[in-house]
Order: C-alpha cells, then sequence, then structure tokens
C-alpha cells in the first residue's frame, strides 16, 4: 500500500494542492490512535534513547564536513537528512513490527525538541542564508512539531482516564492508524512531487540525481546502524530489566534513526539553503517509505 500511495500521490500532484490542508489532521488522527496503547508511565527518557541522539547528532556532522570539500549543495542536502527529527508518523510503522511504541515516541519527543532548540543556531552555520532571526525561527519550528506531538499524547491521556471503555476501543483499532498513514503520505508525497517539478533546474540534472542518490544513502546508513545499535542493546545484560515487553528494538532503534520528518526538512531546507537542496528530503521520503514497505512485507 505505501508504494501504491507514493505512486499514486506522485501522478496526481497537481490535484494534491487543494487537500493537502487535511495533512494536520490525518498526521493527529494516526498519532491518537496509537498512542491510545501507550501507559504514561512508559515516556520515560532512557540511556539508549540519549546514545542514539548523540549518534544522530555526529552522523550529520560528520556526513556534512566529509562532502562539504565535493559538493556545497550535496552537503547541505545530505545533512538535512540526518540532522532533521523523527518523523511522527514513526511509531505507527514500529508499532507494526513488533517494536516499542513508547521508545520511538519518547525519542521522537526528545529528538524533536534538541532540532527546535538547536535548529536555528546549527542551520545558520550551515546554510547560505537564512529568512528568519533565531528566536522567530526557534518558535516557528516549535509550532512546526510540538503541536502533532504533544497534543495527540495529551488527549490520549485524557481519554484514558475520563472514558476507559472508548479509550480501550481505540486501542484495539490500531490498524486503523496504517490506512491513516497511507492516505497522509499520499498527500505528503503529492506536495513533495509538486514541489520538486516547480524548481526543475535541466543545467543541474547531474547535481539532482547525486543528491537523490544521496538521500538513499542516508537512508539505509541510518537504517543499517539503527538495527546494528538494537540488536546490541538487545544483548546487553540489562535489556530484560529495562525493557520488560522485550519489544523488538532493533525496529525501534532503526525508525527512530532512519524514519524522518521530510516536509519539516524541506521547509528548513527552503528556509536557510540553496533551493536546490530541498530536493534532499523531497526523496528521502519515497526511499524511507520504500523501505517500510519492504520491512511490513517481510514481518
Amino acid at each position: 500500500m505505501l508504494p501504491v500511495a507514493i505512486i499514486v500521490g506522485a501522478l496526481c500532484y497537481k490535484w494534491i494542492g487543494y487537500v493537502t490542508f487535511l495533512s494536520p489532521y490525518l498526521l493527529f488522527m494516526m498519532l491518537f490512535i496509537t498512542y491510545c496503547r501507550v501507559k504514561p508511565s512508559e515516556f520515560k527518557p532512557k540511556g539508549s534513547q540519549l546514545l542514539l541522539l548523540a549518534i544522530q547528532m555526529g552522523l550529520s556532522a560528520a556526513v556534512y564536513l566529509l562532502l562539504l570539500p565535493v559538493n556545497h549543495t550535496l552537503a547541505e542536502g545530505i545533512f538535512i537528512c540526518m540532522f532533521i527529527p523523527t518523523a511522527t508518523a514513526a511509531p505507527v510503522i514500529t508499532s507494526m513490527m513488533g517494536g516499542s511504541i513508547s521508545f520511538v515516541a519518547t525519542y521522537s519527543l526528545l529528538c524533536n525538541a534538541l532540532v527546535a532548540l538547536t535548529g536555528s543556531a546549527v542551520l545558520a552555520l550551515v546554510g547560505d542564508y537564512h529568512v528568519f532571526g533565531f528566536w522567530e525561527s526557534t518558535w516557528l519550528i516549535m509550532q512546526r512539531v510540538f503541536p502533532l506531538l504533544i497534543i495527540p499524547i495529551i488527549a490520549s491521556m485524557a481519554l484514558r482516564y475520563a472514558w476507559p471503555r472508548a479509550h480501550r476501543a481505540v486501542a484495539q483499532s490500531q490498524t486503523l492508524s496504517f490506512y491513516i498513514w497511507v492516505l497522509a503520505l499520499l498527500l505528503i508525497v503529492g506536495s513533495c512531487v509538486s514541489f520538486v517539478i516547480q524548481h526543475w533546474d535541466e543545467n543541474q540534472l547531474g547535481l539532482l540525481l547525486w543528491i537523490v542518490a544521496g538521500a538513499l544513502g542516508a537512508c539505509l546508513v541510518q537504517f543499517a546502524i539503527g538495527r546494528w545499535l538494537g540488536r546490541r542493546l538487545m544483548k546487553s545484560p540489562g535489556y530484560e530489566r529495562q525493557y520488560p515487553g522485550h519489544d523488538d528494538l532493533r525496529v525501534s532503534c532503526a525508525q527512530s534513526l532512519m524514519q524522518k520528518n521530510t516536509v519539516l526538512a524541506v521547509w528548513l531546507a527552503m528556509s536557510y539553503m540553496t533551493p536546490l537542496a530541498s530536493v534532499a528530503p523531497a526523496a528521502y521520503i519515497a526511499w524511507q517509505n520504500i523501505i517500510n514497505s519492504a520491512q511490513l512485507a517481510r514481518y
């Protein structure tokens, strides 16, 4: 279903603009359904999540410094694919493959908070220009990430205590969140394809192909490192004590590190970087969902 959503969104990009406003509402519904499976006590940061956060920040810096001598625009594009926070949809995909919703949701909160607080300063150093001032940029980033993360959590917790029967019914309807994500993905892909076509430049075709290939490389590297770290954590002595549900941390760490908030990335790239660099996160959305499709089919 995810490849079909990608293809339909790409083919129907001319008409997607009329319904793009539905995306935040779809994401809210999807997260609300997913978070109904999580207890309030499960939102606790762990050392493994802080380690994962350090790896993400270190990777983004290393990739930028490595690619900068090759091409500045390429370095910007691949950097933003690694620096941006975890996607709001990551807990949904994680839950469908036996991973820990609370692990990914908590990591997403930590990662989004870090990017919101440091993004303006970091992107001012990395990018070519910036449209907004530091405090204005910080506030705009927080406006774009926190409502969709915090409000569904609060709503799910409120329903748990105010109407337990309805909460149990929603918690048992997890399949619905996947179909909502498919529809949201269709809208997001359509918007990204429309954006790429508007900024198409035949003279930059070679660089464009390198950017698209680099986005694939960034996706695969983060997925592989996440799986490796999750495997190491599952073999550690304190695994059963820290994760009593025996969740698959290979899935949790891989999705936390790989699945990105690409819509935010496109906006940040347009605000701070050369327009062509924003093609990288636009391509990344296709790559990460192709990998997710393969994982879901295999699982």
